[in-house]
């Protein structure tokens, strides 16, 4: 049986997935051979990219974790991806059993393994719908039954921005969401940036992007500090995403994703 034969209806396993290519990346099984070509190509400039998806995975896991900790207990994940465990509502839940989360993506096949993962679980659901349309996640049924924008909430924009053109407005689409968000609530943001990443590899990434649904968009630092703009900046601010709050010592990579938290006064 071929992979288009095996494929969820709808998937087009000839066109790279950024999901599932990250979803290889970090040693996942939800890909196929285009998904696995792209990721082996990046790879070949920046061997080191899997340390890096690593680390942004750590550091959505430790903000999950600070916020629940600080008495968040609403999450609206948007850009998930593929779900790789932890997952956001797992490392909420750990802290407060009564966590809700909502899981966003425009990906079909990410919804496909998020209904099916999340089969059960009470208040943590799963939509497909796109970061352009704020108005149409915040406004989702399933999104208003479980979120209460008058309420402190974290907000998760984590590896997404990269996929949305400057066409688009990423900062105005954050700030639109930060225009519902109570007083307590924090945004978390990372994307790849052109500060201190290798050339080539920023090269391949961006050509090898070219034919898939969403090319990829590299940003300076400068550029995805603005993403912040009406937010209180948490310390140590934006920066390589090994550098906010490690738990452990990782090393600098040929590629760089830029993070940072910030916080609704």
């Amino acid at each position: 049986m071929s992979e288009q034969d095996s494929a969820p209806p709808g998937i087009d396993v000839t066109r790279m997935s950024h999901a599932r290519a990250y979803d290889y990346v970090l040693g996942g099984k939800d890909n196929y051979a285009v998904d696995r070509a792209a990721a082996e190509q990046v790879m070949a400039l920046a061997p080191d990219l899997p340390v890096l998806g690593r680390a942004q995975r750590r550091f959505l896991l430790r903000v999950v974790r600070m916020c629940a900790e600080a008495g968040v207990d609403q999450f609206l994940d948007i850009g998930t991806g593929i779900p790789t465990a932890p997952n956001v509502h797992q490392s909420a839940r750990a802290v407060n059993p009564a966590a809700r989360v909502v899981y966003v993506d425009y990906d079909p096949i990410v919804t496909v393994h998020n209904d099916a993962l999340l089969t059960g679980a009470e208040n943590v659901v799963s939509i497909q719908a796109d970061v352009r349309d704020p108005a149409g996640i915040m406004g989702h049924p399933k999104v208003k039954e479980l979120i209460d924008f008058d309420r402190p909430l974290l907000v998760l924009f984590v590896g997404l921005f990269h996929l949305v053109g400057d066409e688009d407005d990423p900062a105005g689409l954050v700030a639109r969401f930060r225009g519902r968000m109570a007083p307590g609530s924090h945004v978390m943001i990372s994307q790849f940036c052109t500060d201190g990443s290798d050339p080539g590899a920023k090269a391949k990434l961006e050509e090898i992007s070219v034919n898939s649904p969403s090319p990829m968009c590299f940003r300076s630092r400068a550029e995805i500090e603005r993403f912040f703009d009406g937010f209180e900046v948490l310390p140590p601010g934006v920066v390589d995403v090994q550098e906010w709050w490690p738990d452990e010592t990782a090393p600098p990579t040929k590629l760089k994703v830029a993070a940072g938290v910030g916080r609704v006064s």
